[in-house]
Formats: structure tokens, sequence, C-alpha cells
């Protein structure tokens, strides 16, 4: 498989410290979070980033490889489960992250910050779970 090891390196740093700076948002009990516009759109930003990070890490692959030409952001996952990266349960969870995503950069009003913190609490993982499913696709193929 074809990658740029240096630029595959910088993306996944760009998500470990987004995740990291969402861990520590999580530890703040919810009154905390929705009382302070600043945290809210820290939340936000880092969303947008570690998300943008994983889309820009696949379409790294896609265009390196010569897999198909992904239709959207949604099918940017799918074009890599296509290849084996990823089950597809956890291609949905990543399809709705690419939503969440474009939610947050395009009709931001419609996001609730009550959303953002349920997510903070609930869905973390999942970004950390991309990670190592990721370089394991990577060590593998």
């Amino acid at each position: 498989m074809k990658f740029n090891q240096d630029k595959v390196r910088k993306l996944t740093s760009e998500i470990l410290v987004a995740v990291e700076r969402l861990e520590d948002l999580k530890k703040l009990s919810k009154e905390d979070f929705l009382s302070d516009p600043h945290k809210i759109g820290s939340a936000k930003y880092n969303f947008i980033v570690a998300i943008e990070g994983m889309i820009d890490l696949c379409n790294h692959i896609i265009a390196k490889n010569g897999y198909r030409t992904p239709e959207d952001y949604a099918d940017t996952f799918r074009v890599l489960a296509e290849k084996g990266a990823f089950d597809e349960e956890y291609t949905s969870t990543l399809i709705q992250m690419a939503r969440f995503r474009n939610r947050l950069v395009h009709i931001y009003w419609d996001v609730s910050d009550n959303e953002i913190y349920r997510i903070i609490q609930t869905r973390l993982q999942d970004i950390q779970d991309f990670l190592r499913k990721f370089g394991k696709f990577l060590k593998e193929v």
C-alpha cells in the first residue's frame, strides 16, 4: 500500500490532539459545559478537526492507491470499507460522523449544545477506534 508516512503521522497527531481536548471537556459537568460558550465552541471546533482529519487520512490512502473516487465525505469511509478497512457496522458509525461534521460546518445552527455534550460523553471512543482500525489496515494491506 502506498502512503506518505509523514502525512499520516501529522494527520494522526492532529486527531489525537483534538480528542485530548474533547476528553478534557468530557470531564466537565453538563451545567459547566453548557454555561460556557467558549467550551461549546472549542468542542465544535475539535470535533471538526478530528473528523476532518479522519476523512483526510482516508482520502490520502484513496488517492495514493487509485481507489474509486468518493462521492462525498461519507462515501470516503465506504471506499476504505470496500477495501477491508472497516466492517459494515463501524462504517455506519463513520458515516454518521461525516454527517455530523457536515452539520457542524454547514448547518451549525441546527446542532444543539445539548447534542454536542451528549456526543462528547458517549462517542469519543469512535474516533479512537478509527485510529486503531485505520492503523491496522495500513499494516495489513
